[in-house]
């Protein structure tokens, strides 16, 4: 119906940057329209957690632990989301997965999940 391809990930320096991309593909024909798109990571040994997410209008809503140095956005044209990740700490490295919530005819904030993409932040 819905897939989630991740891309960006990477090993970085902290202090540095880096953009993870994902990418949205629909084959149902009961697709209707995308809802929230969004990131979530998972540490090592922890619970997944908020990095963001935005609504289909461009409303964001960014977690504490990230607020002033990730930024996300997204191309409704693409239907791809996009998190910029700047002055990073080791504390952020994990798994990133993407997630969105979508419509069907039939269905309403259907939620699909990427396979995560892994970023590490060196010290």
């Amino acid at each position: 119906q819905v897939e989630l391809v991740e891309s960006g990930g990477g090993l970085v320096q902290a202090g540095g940057s880096l953009r993870v991309s994902c990418a949205a593909s629909r084959t149902s024909a009961r697709f209707v329209s995308f809802n929230d798109m969004g990131w979530y990571r998972q540490s090592p040994g922890q619970e997944r957690e908020l990095v963001a997410t935005i609504t289909y209008s461009g409303r964001t809503n960014i977690g504490d632990s990230v607020k002033g140095r990730f930024t996300i956005s997204r191309d409704n044209a693409k239907d791809t989301v996009y998190l910029q990740m700047n002055s990073l700490k080791p504390e952020d490295t994990g798994v990133y997965y993407c997630n969105a919530l979508f419509d069907m005819t039939d269905r309403y904030d259907v939620s699909v999940w990427g396979k995560g993409t892994l970023v590490t932040v060196s010290s």
